[in-house]
């Protein structure tokens, strides 16, 4: 079933009688079901299915895409961008208008997109439901579509079927793959057994849910929930809860341009009053109004920041994470705590032999294949499994986890069995009963037969009278071997291991073939014990240590068990030194106030949350985030899609990961690996610096182009206009675009992931850049640019108040005065571009052609700048004139004089104070204290 429906029609609901306590009587449940053991009339399915609604997941809203659309153009950004091309349309370039126009379609689309998100999500859990299911009704066997099961169904569950539907089992027993709601990959038993129904619901032995894969057994089950009212639709329910928060780089964005739009409107309404007190008349006033407002107005703010930001994209998928919008980047680099599920995330999802316990000795499994003991081991645990390797016909395992791992174990020692050559010597199979926790087999070997018994120890032991010793001997099974057998099942459990018991018995000659597993399993000598592991992935434990000397802390919250989570915890280097009590389990977090989570969320342990619920791993990530973290959530099943959609950053697997997660989250990786995660962090770190270097790059130039209409309304227009509006826009959507998009690809600085996450409260554009973009490279520049310009006019004989108009013997004098300006203003920019390479260290430090695109956009400016100056028709458009040898050489030293006073800046503030380090927290974390 894969339909999503927006909203329920009136008069019905999409649910089901909420009460399916396990403990009650199945009498109980048919009668205030109104059902029975034969199901429901055809009639009356039909009239639950109007009462209910249809059993598929709806939409809480519907989508009103035209409003939502038309708000992406409301955004301060977007109306800044909006006036920057009305003020290019009114100074004559329509086509830089028509580009501007372009970047605002552009980002509002994009963002929109982006808004559609949740819907996908929903979407996506919907292909967990089947397209149909089989019902009994009036006791006859049918084909439904799903859509059409209601409360009341008898719902038959077999071998390789999608649940359609949340209900209790009323006769016999199935396996089930709850991986999808729980993200755990090992299959549980469900059967008539009754139980608390406990917290959560879906560790009721008796209940199955929909969304879930029934991978073994046969059963019937009575439907209790339907549609959005099943374990699927309630977390449906929490995928789609709106999430409005923004990206602290989109915050920033949008304050610092809501600062420049007043700055800049209030500057060129400032314009008018002080031009008029100059002398100025009206037109002039009004027309260098504009100017100055195109001055402070940076056109290609967000043209470059969303390049950057794309290149980044570029950057991170190349390495393995793909992200979904564009802001995301930025964030990343901002994350103080990774919350990461453990199965298949911390490790690989599959189980993997780790330790042989043969009575008096471990072995380890590598060094096992030259002892006879272990390889019994080994082939009896083998034996006793109906699961398959992958061949060279089907690439994937069937089976339970487990016993892939024993066949692993056995091919590995060489005492590998095909299952061909299994079933063809297998003479009876008592399959695994959760009842008794364990399987028994009964094979033909060797001159006799042999049965093999592999389950949990404590079911396993008291079934046996005797052990196999090294040399393969019977020995009594006496109190110290017995105590031995509590000691190392002890030891492995503390270890978070699971640990199976395999046992053996020869059927003597001549006696008949037990039929029945109670005959079968008498009388068992203990071969040894298998303990297995989830093992953690490659290279996490690496990642993990760099995250912590990034400042990063990192909680486990998992669905499974508190004591094997804190082991790969424990193991990978999480909470590593710190007390491993730090276990909250899930029902005990869920019994604790808001007050109480945020106090355990803002200590400096890390902690293991287990069992946690879809509501548990959204409410601990609100907690972070309302103490201030920007929070990181990992995942890849469906239970997880509702904290990823709310985090900060949602990161679900690629490979391993359910459709849900992936649309749900803002960051998949390709590789499933959780490196990539710190990768993505230091790339993110590193897009921010780069965002703060081109944004300091474009303010520096902003004084140098408000200064000249400055000093030409101060003087009253005695000394003339150094720049013209057309000449400002050259610069601002032309010199300026390429270098400072190559500033969005500079190398990240030394030390870059050895300083603690920023707050999330700072600013983008602070007082510190300003201080840097104004007053030190902006005003030096403004100086040079001015003095390039008097001097020109002054070496053509030009006093203050004289003439400089059309047919005037000094207009073109004032052409070139003015191409000085503009070309001094290109010139400063190449300074402050290398400039701007570094926030502390030197250039040298750095190297100076480390960063090739820049060095391109420095040749594309300058021969941009050229063409505007020396081609005759763009001499005419942009007001430019020919330079001769002099000008040009009073206007090379520019770039080095500005480079050079703000690295001595830099120098200064190196030698004040020493580079940002950890904060003791950080390092707290880091030691493991």
């Amino acid at each position: 079933m894969s339909t999503v429906r927006t909203d329920s029609p009136q008069g019905h609901t999409s649910a089901g009688p909420e009460d399916d306590d396990t403990n009650r009587p199945v009498a109980d449940l048919f009668r205030d079901l109104r059902t029975g053991p034969d199901g429901l009339s055809e009639a009356e399915s039909a009239r639950r299915s109007t009462t209910y609604g249809p059993n598929i997941l709806t939409r809480t809203h519907a989508r009103r895409w035209p409003k939502e659309l038309l708000t992406q153009f409301t955004q301060p950004l977007a109306v800044l961008l909006m006036l920057a091309a009305v003020l290019a349309w009114i100074g004559g370039t329509p086509a830089l208008a028509y580009a501007v126009i372009a970047v605002i379609v552009l980002n509002a689309a994009f963002a929109f997109v982006q808004e559609m998100q949740a819907e996908r999500a929903v979407e996506a859990l919907a292909k967990f439901l089947p397209a149909s299911a089989h019902v009994v009704r009036r006791g006859i066997e049918r084909e439904v579509a799903a859509a059409d099961v209601v409360p009341g169904d008898i719902l038959l569950a077999r071998e390789g079927d999608k649940i359609s539907a949340d209900g209790r089992i009323i006769a016999g027993e199935v396996t089930v793959d709850l991986s999808a709601l729980t993200g755990e990959s090992m299959p549980v038993q469900r059967s008539t057994d009754s139980g608390d129904v406990g917290d959560p619901r879906l560790d009721a032995a008796n209940l199955i849910f929909s969304g879930t894969i029934c991978v073994g057994g046969d059963a019937r089950v009575v439907v209790t929930r339907t549609g959005m009212h099943t374990e699927l639709g309630r977390i449906a329910s929490l995928a789609q809860r709106p999430h409005t928060g923004k990206s602290p780089l989109e915050r920033q964005v949008t304050r610092a341009t809501m600062i420049i739009a007043i700055v800049a409107v209030v500057v060129g309404a400032a314009f008018l009053p002080i031009g008029l007190f100059a002398g100025l008349g009206w037109a002039a006033a009004i027309s260098f109004s504009i100017g100055l407002i195109v001055a402070n107005v940076p056109e290609g703010l967000l043209p470059t920041i969303t390049l950057a930001l794309a290149a980044g994209v570029r950057e991170l998928a190349r390495a393995g994470a793909v992200v979904k919008r564009l802001s995301a980047v930025e964030t990343l680099g901002s994350v103080t705590v990774i919350c990461t599920d453990k199965t298949g995330t911390l490790t690989e999802n599959r189980m993997q032999v780790t330790h042989l316990w043969l009575p008096e000795r471990d072995v380890d499994p590598a060094d096992a294949r030259n002892d006879p003991g272990a390889l019994l081991l080994a082939a009896d645990a083998a034996a006793c499994t109906t699961a398959e390797l992958a061949t060279e016909q089907r690439d994937s395992t069937l089976g339970d986890p487990t016993e892939i791992a024993l066949l692993n174990l056995a091919q590995q020692l060489g005492v590998g069995v095909s299952p061909a050559d299994r079933a063809e010597s297998r003479v009876a199979t008592f399959t695994f009963d959760s009842h008794v926790e364990r399987m028994t087999t009964i094979d033909a070997v060797p001159g006799g037969t042999k049965v093999h018994t592999k389950g949990a120890p404590e079911t396993v032991l008291p079934l046996c009278t005797h052990a196999l010793d090294s040399a393969g001997t019977l020995v009594i099974l006496n109190d110290a071997l017995r105590q031995q057998f509590s000691d190392s099942l002890d030891r492995y459990a503390r270890q978070g291991l699971r640990v199976l018991a395999v046992a053996e018995r020869a059927v003597a000659p001549g006696q008949d073939v037990p039929v029945r597993r109670e005959q079968a399993e008498i009388g068992l000598g203990i071969v040894g014990l298998v303990a297995m592991a989830d093992p953690a992935r490659a290279g996490v434990s690496t990642a993990v240590r760099d995250a912590h000397h990034a400042g990063i802390r990192i909680h486990v919250v998992t669905g499974d068990n508190g004591l094997t989570a804190s082991t790969i915890a424990r193991d990978v280097g999480i909470g590593s030194g710190q007390d491993l009590r730090r276990i909250v389990d899930g029902a005990a977090f869920d019994s604790m106030t808001d007050t109480e989570v945020k106090a355990l969320l803002a200590g400096n342990d890390e902690i293991v949350f287990s069992r946690a619920s879809p509501e548990g791993k959204l409410r601990i990530a609100q907690a972070l985030q309302s103490i201030g973290h920007i929070v990181a959530m990992t995942g890849d099943g469906v239970n997880d899609a509702p904290a990823l959609r709310h985090a900060d950053i949602g990161i679900a697997m690629g490979r391993s990961g359910t459709d849900v997660a992936r649309e749900a989250a803002t960051v998949v990786l390709t590789d499933d690996n959780f490196a990539t995660i710190v990768t993505a962090v230091r790339a993110g770190r590193q897009v921010y610096d780069n965002v703060r270097k081109f944004v300091l790059y474009i303010f520096a130039h902003a004084v140098p182009e408000v200064v000249p209409f400055l000093v030409f309304a101060v003087s009253g227009g005695a000394i003339p206009l150094p720049l013209t509006v057309l000449q400002i826009l050259a610069i601002d959507l032309g010199t300026e675009t390429l270098p400072a998009l190559a500033l969005g690809r500079e190398p990240a600085e030394p030390g870059l992931m050895d300083r603690p996450p920023r707050r999330r409260s700072a600013a983008i554009i602070d007082r510190a850049l300003l201080f840097r973009a104004w007053l030190i490279l902006g005003v030096p520049s403004a100086i040079l640019v001015m003095a390039g310009f008097l001097f020109t006019l002054h070496r053509a004989g030009w006093s203050p108040g004289d003439p400089t108009g059309v047919g005037d013997p000094l207009h073109d004098a004032y052409l070139q005065a003015t191409t000085v300006t503009f070309a001094g203003i290109v010139a400063c920019q190449i300074g402050a571009a290398f400039a701007a390479r570094t926030d502390r260290a030197s250039l040298r430090s750095i190297g100076l052609f480390t960063n090739r695109p820049l060095l391109w956009g420095i040749v594309f400016e300058l021969v941009f700048a050229g063409t505007v100056i020396y081609v005759p028709p763009l001499q005419h458009v942009f007001g430019t004139a020919a330079l001769d040898f002099t000008q040009l050489a009073l206007i090379a030293p520019f770039p080095f004089l500005v480079w050079g006073i703000d690295e001595c800046a830099r120098w200064s503030r190196r030698r004040k104070s020493p580079p940002r380090e950890c904060s003791e927290r950080e390092n707290r974390v880091t030691k493991g204290t």
